[in-house]
């Protein structure tokens, strides 16, 4: 687009891809507030709802490198076109579900349909405003980014409270229906498409090894992990796709491969992998684990959870708004205080009991939020400081698909970690369940905790139940708050230039 373009169409062009993003920003915590409703509606278990997040997750990662290829191929408006109206549609079929296979299929098309519209609106706005106007209109698009995670969970936890856990997808076809309104109406063609090509073999193979690696991961608890044959051959199935996209990248033409290994040669660009796999990591961890522990050990409403996953939101808007001023700075210091305020506020959440206030969950998903925000633009600078522009398409492409990949890992293993350390003090404190045990005392087994009746029993195995699932929350806190220590090293290995006079 133009950049002649006349100011009130770019003002409408910035609207549209603002409220493009927020609504692809929405879906990736809408799902959140309500998964301990979505659990008992389709009598699934706690790893197995965790797949309607990680696979939404997973899919974007595959999809997000296409999008070069998709733009070059389609155009961008048609792409933008069909992304937005197959991500609409993919709502409306989440809500429509009627088991949890069919839920976690289209939640997955959700996430292939959204992958390419925030990629593709950046480079839209980028081409349609002048270089003098980007740093203006970056930070009015950025408000999406912000705002989608405030909104979703917010209204979400109210329409899933008051109807059903559908109504949290199908809220989001009126946003589709603007959006796709606005993209028609305002988006552009371009007849100059770049003509980019895509290694289909790198590609699949990659995407392969990423999907059967998070299939083993999800189900590895439930199947007892490699004493089943079953994850034996999706690791297996992994590990060959995996061998067979090194192979094939190593041996490719120059130029021609998914990863250009040139890419690697830069040293800043390879640990801004490591540390935004990291962050994706940390990222949405906390929203996923938080919603079945409020409503496990304290039954809270929907509502309520809703309200208390938007208090991340407004830290993280916080923190993007400091950042304006912030990012002129060496961004080392920075990247840091951001892992440490996240590994300050999983270290708090781990110290929760099952008597955790609405408050407690407040302020340390606020400061979870505000590490996020702060840490969002340094490891992007970090990462690309260095690299040459003419690569930029692939490292972006690489960095994108690690980021989402780290967090859909991550949500998997901190299930798991829930699930069996959960198990495992069930089993600890059962034993220690007895009339004859001194240590209990009278008010244990005093009123309903009683050894003399059905009820009485059933109570006790309930509340032990509670402590025990809670356990397995507080250790999964704990690695979530070890993941943010460990990543601190690393950035002390970046080089930055020295800003010329």
């Amino acid at each position: 687009m133009p950049q002649e373009e006349a100011a009130p169409n770019r003002a409408l062009v910035l609207v549209t891809l603002t409220f493009v993003t927020m609504l692809y920003a929405m879906t990736v915590t809408i799902a959140n507030v309500s998964l301990p409703q979505m659990q008992g509606a389709l009598s699934a278990t706690t790893d197995q709802i965790a797949l309607v997040v990680t696979f939404n997750i997973v899919a974007t990662a595959i999809v997000t490198p296409m999008t070069g290829w998709l733009t070059g191929r389609f155009g961008r408006r048609n792409t933008m076109i069909w992304g937005v109206g197959g991500f609409t549609i993919a709502s409306f079929l989440c809500g429509a579900a009627p088991n949890l296979e069919t839920l976690i299929l289209f939640r997955a098309a959700q996430g292939a349909f959204g992958a390419p519209l925030v990629p593709l609106s950046q480079a839209i706005l980028l081409e349609t405003y002048p270089k003098k106007d980007h740093g203006f209109a970056t930070s009015i698009y950025g408000t999406g980014v912000v705002l989608g995670p405030v909104i979703a969970p917010t209204l979400g936890g109210y329409l899933s409270e008051l109807l059903s856990w559908r109504w949290v997808f199908f809220m989001i076809i009126p946003f589709g229906v603007i959006a796709f309104t606005g993209v028609i109406t305002l988006i552009k063609s371009r007849s100059d498409r770049p003509s980019t090509k895509l290694d289909w073999t790198g590609f699949i193979s990659l995407s392969i090894a990423v999907a059967a690696a998070q299939l083993m991961l999800d189900r590895g608890e439930r199947n007892d992990w490699f004493n089943s044959t079953e994850i034996i051959a999706i690791a297996g199935l992994s590990c060959l796709a995996l061998y067979f996209f090194v192979a094939h990248t190593l041996t490719a033409k120059p130029g021609t491969a998914f990863l250009n290994i040139a890419i690697l040669k830069d040293r800043n660009y390879v640990l801004g992998l490591l540390i935004v796999f990291v962050f994706g990591m940390l990222n949405f961890t906390p929203m996923t684990l938080l919603p079945p522990l409020l409503q496990t050990v304290q039954d809270y409403p929907d509502s309520i959870i809703g309200w208390l996953l938007g208090a991340r939101g407004i830290g993280t808007l916080v923190a993007f708004a400091m950042m304006v001023y912030l990012s002129k700075l060496d961004p080392r210091p920075i990247l840091i205080t951001g892992f440490l305020i996240q590994g300050l506020a999983g270290f708090a959440m781990a110290n929760f009991d099952v008597n955790v206030t609405t408050f407690d969950v407040a302020w340390t998903s606020c400061l979870q939020g505000f590490g996020v925000g702060l840490i969002w633009v340094p490891v992007t600078l970090i990462t690309f400081s260095t690299m040459d522009p003419k690569l930029l398409p692939e490292g972006m492409a690489i960095f994108h698909l690690l980021r989402n990949f780290g967090s859909s890992v991550f949500i998997s293993i901190s299930f798991a970690v829930v699930i069996r350390t959960g198990k495992t003090n069930y089993s600890e404190m059962v034993e220690q369940i007895s009339p004859f045990n001194e240590r209990l005392g009278m008010p244990f087994v005093a009123g309903r905790w009683s050894f003399d009746s059905t009820e009485g029993l059933a109570a006790i195995s309930g509340e032990v139940g509670r402590q025990a699932v809670m356990v397995g929350y507080v250790n999964a806190f704990y690695l979530f708050s070890l993941a943010c220590v460990c990543v601190i090293p690393f950035v002390f290995l970046v080089r930055m230039k020295r800003a010329s006079r």
